[in-house]
């Protein structure tokens, strides 16, 4: 059985390879609150940041974390160790506007 742990110590790992943190949050915190979190610890120096929550997609053990969920609920029992640090890797991602974008010669409408 798997062991939920109180508090995780999490960094975030951004494309360029810096880091924001590490910081601890509770098992409760939902992945849009650590949305959040890397939304106002955004180094302002950088360019093509994030302008909202949406924009920013969270990877945790090579899988996408969705809004709704906790940490808890997160928690890959192969990859994060009782006690130790968690990277997880922040893509900036702004939604996709509507329009026609053209894929392999072939027009393809987004909705």
């Amino acid at each position: 059985m798997a062991v939920v742990q109180d508090q995780l110590e999490i960094k975030f790992r951004l494309t360029d390879g810096s880091d924001i943190g590490p910081k601890t949050f509770p098992a409760a915190t939902s992945v849009a609150t650590l949305k959040e979190s890397v939304l106002a610890q955004w180094p302002k120096e950088k360019e093509n940041g994030p302008r909202t929550v949406k924009d920013v997609k969270l990877i945790s053990a090579g899988k996408i974390l969705e809004n709704n969920k906790t940490l808890g609920e997160c928690q890959s029992p192969l990859c994060d160790i009782p006690g130790g640090l968690t990277t997880m890797h922040v893509v900036v991602q702004p939604p996709s506007e509507k329009g026609t974008i053209i894929i392999r010669g072939v027009p393809k409408i987004i909705f």
